[in-house]
């Protein structure tokens, strides 16, 4: 996924090949060293596991959502998703108090034993390091890319600020730098554009991160409200076999997510569905 991992793991095997041909074994390294290592490594694995689509036209990032599972693969399963939102501008906000995350909702998870994928800011796992470890080091979960600013890729879009197209991809690999920096490690080559907004331009900018882009066909309604069975009506009223649903992990902008899972999630399961990361629905699609 990066330069950095790339290099940490050529480096291993060419240590072992070394030591293998009787080259002189290298010096044992310090445990923080070391674990530093076999983190970077485990999230190289947990990168080069994830399926991932192939690139669209001149390079661009590929699109994935319910239409690329054929019918017959996609079953009862459905991807519950969780957008971790801050942008580049919120610190202050969140100086004052407000809380752009939501542990509750990761322990109601973590509770009802529900894989889930979270599109993560960078500026997210920044202002929440410790989270954003602890989410992106539990097996049930995946990190994906949300981008770092949460600005938009193309406008109009939501009234959120643009990014420049040139500063499209160093948004992204930012994102994935600050997941690294606090110590996730399961993080999969997706992205989720801020709104959902693209066009092809953004497509081509972002293309040479190798990222597949993930949208999603049922909307939770969880952005602002205030009803949780509101909020899990429409969810259960969406889901199709293969579904990939939004929903939000910022307590300020969604505060009843975690009440609308747990009843969200106990209802699809009497439904007969499963639930998966988005890597496992991926990859019934291919």
């Amino acid at each position: 996924m990066s330069a950095v991992v790339s290099v940490a793991v050529a480096g291993a095997l060419l240590a072992g090949c070394a030591e293998d041909s009787g080259a002189p074994a290298r010096p044992a390294r310090p445990p923080a060293e070391a674990k530093a290592e076999t983190e970077a490594e485990t999230g190289a694995e947990a990168d080069a596991a994830a399926p991932r689509l192939a690139p669209g036209p001149g390079g661009s990032a590929p699109v994935f959502n319910r239409s690329a599972v054929p019918a017959d693969r996609a079953e009862r399963t459905v991807a519950l998703t969780f957008d971790a939102d801050m942008t580049a501008d919120q610190g202050p906000r969140a100086a004052r108090g407000e809380r752009f995350d939501n542990p509750g909702l990761i322990d109601a998870l973590r509770t009802l034993d529900v894989p889930a994928t979270v599109f993560m800011t960078g500026r997210w796992a920044e202002e929440y390091p410790d989270q954003a470890r602890a989410i992106g080091t539990d097996p049930r979960f995946e990190v994906a890319n949300h981008s770092y600013s949460h600005h938009a890729f193309a406008s109009p879009c939501y009234g959120l600020p643009a990014v420049a197209a040139k500063d499209m991809r160093s948004d992204v690999d930012r994102a994935f730098a600050a997941f690294r920096a606090a110590g996730a490690r399961n993080v999969v080559p997706y992205f989720r554009f801020p709104g959902g907004c693209h066009d092809p331009a953004a497509l081509r900018a972002i293309g040479p991160a190798g990222v597949t882009a993930v949208q999603w066909d049922v909307v939770g309604g969880d952005a602002f409200a205030t009803d949780a069975d509101a909020v899990a009506e429409q969810v259960l009223a969406g889901v199709r076999p293969g579904s990939v649903v939004v929903l939000h992990c910022t307590r300020s902008a969604a505060p009843t997510t975690e009440a609308a899972i747990r009843k969200v999630v106990p209802e699809l399961r009497r439904r007969g569905y499963r639930m998966v990361k988005v890597s496992e629905l991926m990859r019934s699609g291919r």
